[in-house]
């Protein structure tokens, strides 16, 4: 059983307009975050029905995909909250509650993800958090931290998949698997079938180390490719978001983040499972 999972971020840029007077452009961030899920046997409405297993490996990494977004998403607003823009904020973003980010992208976070699972066994879903492009401006370093901070949840929830793995292995509730995929970074002690706990960590541990590296890729219009004006002066800056607004490779760049991060996502998983699992070599 594997899965392969892959984000895009999309931004978009709107005015809103009263009278004579140009209200504060909100440029929200897309973040779009495709997991397909590959199932024993193809799941599909038209043939055979689907098996418990694959009912139960689709919740789970709904479960699993919801909760990420969501401190994803609220990490961004809270950084800019913090930062002095309440756009995000305001909306109702700063909250881990699934609740209002699932209202502000009901489409993203509930009816694509499930329908694409039930479809054709994988997931394709967004969220978003809006931000003020002109507070961007005035303030790139905190903007570069604002941009930081949905990686920064991803790797927090890495971490504590980690820990509770660690912590299940101490106390002989879990184990390390014979074998190594995407939904299987730990096993049960007790049980030769995969259970709800192990495959939810383990989908925790992959799926926020995959967010939260592909976001710092430096390209538009990845998360990365704001934080690293947190090493640029302000006028430097300022060009450079002229040029990043004004270029129109935020597709180019998803292209090739896309094609890098095939490349690199390997390497970076097996020396997460070497920080895991420490003397243990897997193939």
């Amino acid at each position: 059983m594997e899965s392969l999972c892959r984000i895009r971020i999309l931004c978009y840029t709107f005015c809103v307009h009263s009278g004579v007077v140009q209200l504060v452009a909100r440029q929200p961030l897309e973040l779009v975050i495709l997991v397909r899920v590959q199932a024993p046997e193809p799941i599909s409405l038209l043939a055979a029905p689907m098996k418990t297993p694959d009912l139960a490996l689709g919740v789970i990494w709904y479960i699993v995909f919801l909760f990420s977004t969501t401190c994803h998403e609220a990490s961004h607003a809270l950084a800019a909250k913090m930062g002095g823009d309440l756009t995000a904020f305001e909306g109702g973003q700063v909250t881990l509650n699934p609740i209002p980010h699932i209202r502000r992208s009901t489409l993203g976070m509930v009816v694509v993800p499930i329908v694409s699972y039930l479809l054709g066994g994988w997931m394709i879903g967004w969220a978003s958090a809006p931000f003020d492009p002109s507070w961007q401006r005035r303030y790139p370093r905190r903007s570069a931290w604002m941009a930081l901070a949905g990686p920064a949840a991803n790797f927090t929830l890495m971490l504590v998949a980690g820990i509770a793995i660690r912590a299940g292995i101490a106390m002989g509730y879990l184990q390390p698997p014979q074998i190594i995929n995407y939904t299987s970074v730990t096993a049960s002690a007790h049980s030769a079938d995969p259970t709800f706990a192990a495959t939810a960590l383990s989908i925790l541990f992959v799926l926020n180390l995959l967010l939260g590296t592909f976001n710092l890729l430096p390209v538009p219009p990845l998360d990365g490719h704001a934080g690293i004006m947190l090493f640029m002066g302000e006028d430097t800056a300022h060009h450079y978001l002229d040029w990043v607004h004004q270029s129109g490779y935020a597709m180019l760049g998803l292209i090739v983040a896309w094609y890098a991060f095939d490349r690199i996502f390997g390497v970076i998983f097996t020396v997460a499972l070497r920080l895991l699992y420490p003397g243990i070599r897997y193939g």
